[in-house]
This record gives C-alpha cells, sequence and structure tokens, in this order.
C-alpha cells in the first residue's frame, strides 16, 4: 500500500521490542521463492531476512475471530458500513485461498483479530484502543500492530482512521487482514501495482497469483 498505510509491528523476543521494515524495493517481477520471503520475513530477493517468520498458532488458526472492536462516535456511519461489508468480503476472499487456516466473523465474545474504527486523523497520534502497541502510534489510514512470541503470534489489532476514503475501503481491509495473519511486509515495485502487498497501490481486492500463494504457503496443508 501507499506509504501512508503504514504499519506497526511488535515482535516480542526475549521481552524486547523492535520496529518493523515496512516495504522492499525491487525491480521487475521475482520469483514465488522470493515473493515469499520478502512479504513474510522482509528479505530482499536473494537476501537475508530482516523479520523473523511469525504465524498464527496451529490450534488458533482453525478458527481465527475477526470482529469490529469499537467504533468513535464521530466515524461515519457509511464508513462503518463499507467496513463491516468489506470484512466480511476480505474473511471470504482470504479462507478461499487454501491456505491451511480460516478466519470467522464474530460480533460478540473474544475476537483474536479486532479492528477499531477510531476518530484519530492521518498523522496524529492514536488513542482510545487500549492496545498498547496502537496507542501512541502516529495514525495512517490504517495501522496494523502484531505481537509474538518466538515464532508464534499471539496478538494482533487493526486501527482505521475515520479519514480513509471509500474507495481504499475493500483493498486496505483486506491488506491489514493478510498482514494480520503473518504477512507484514509490503513490496515497492511498478511489476506489482495489483498485488495486496503494493506499496504503490491500494485498490486490489482479491488474492489472485503470488499472493494466494504466500499465504497458502505461510500455512501449508500438511
Amino acid at each position: 500500500m501507499r506509504r501512508y498505510l503504514a504499519f506497526a509491528l511488535l515482535i516480542c523476543l526475549a521481552g524486547t521490542a523492535a520496529p518493523a521494515q515496512e516495504f522492499i524495493t525491487t525491480q521487475g517481477t521475482i520469483s514465488d521463492e522470493d515473493f515469499y520471503r520478502l512479504v513474510a520475513c522482509a528479505a530482499p530477493p536473494g537476501g537475508a531476512c530482516a523479520k523473523p517468520f511469525i504465524r498464527w498458532p496451529e490450534p488458533r488458526r482453525q478458527e481465527l475471530r475477526v470482529g469490529i472492536a469499537d467504533v468513535a462516535p464521530s466515524f461515519p456511519g457509511y464508513k462503518l458500513d463499507l467496513i463491516d461489508r468489506a470484512i466480511d468480503t476480505a474473511i471470504t476472499e482470504i479462507n478461499a485461498t487454501g491456505a491451511a487456516l480460516r478466519l470467522t466473523r464474530v460480533y460478540e465474545g473474544t475476537v483474536d483479530i479486532p479492528l477499531y474504527l477510531v476518530a484519530t486523523p492521518q498523522g496524529a497520534r492514536i488513542t482510545g484502543t487500549s492496545i498498547a502497541a496502537l496507542d501512541g502510534s502516529e495514525m495512517a489510514i490504517a495501522r496494523v500492530a502484531l505481537r509474538s512470541r518466538g515464532s508464534m503470534i499471539t496478538a494482533a489489532a487493526i486501527a482505521i482512521s475515520q479519514d480513509i476514503r471509500r474507495r481504499e475501503i475493500a483493498s486496505v481491509v483486506l491488506e491489514e487482514l493478510v498482514q494480520a495473519l503473518g504477512l507484514p511486509t509490503d513490496i515497492d515495485s511498478a511489476a506489482y501495482t495489483r498485488s495486496i502487498f503494493s506499496e504503490a497501490d491500494n485498490a486490489t481486492v482479491r488474492l489472485r497469483g503470488q499472493d494466494a500463494a504466500a499465504l497458502r504457503r505461510h500455512y501449508p496443508n500438511r
């Protein structure tokens, strides 16, 4: 996605936290192997990983619960409606890839990947989510925070600004949910403007080709 769709990745390793590289710049089409490593561990083509590979634990990935956790009073109602539908569409896209995980939409109870629709404008500091990795960080149009211990994701949360534009909603929701599954790095390349991981575009609403293949590889069927 565009630079303003930056995200925050919080990795907990031996009790420490480290910021994440948001995107890798490449030239031309890259191999399936290089593409997967780029989006999963921030490795440039042929290079070493800059992040660890992280995944949801196997028992939890059988039913990852996704839902809207909170809506700011000032959040526009029509945008809420569009996001509500976009979540269902994104879940359908992810579940249809053949990856060995399943997302479920929920409206109450425990939520594994909560979405916070915040009043925070772009460029301001997020408040009101009660998520330490989100509150206090600079607001982009959307921001996802991941917490992991070792190679396992232990928590995820997504914040979406009321500044989001109507035409961006479906793509942004899909990208943030995919990143919340442990594929957090974008690709900056003219060859990948139709990828959900594109740093330069935010119009893709389907998981196809290398995007879907990367998710299947991250969660392979045994």
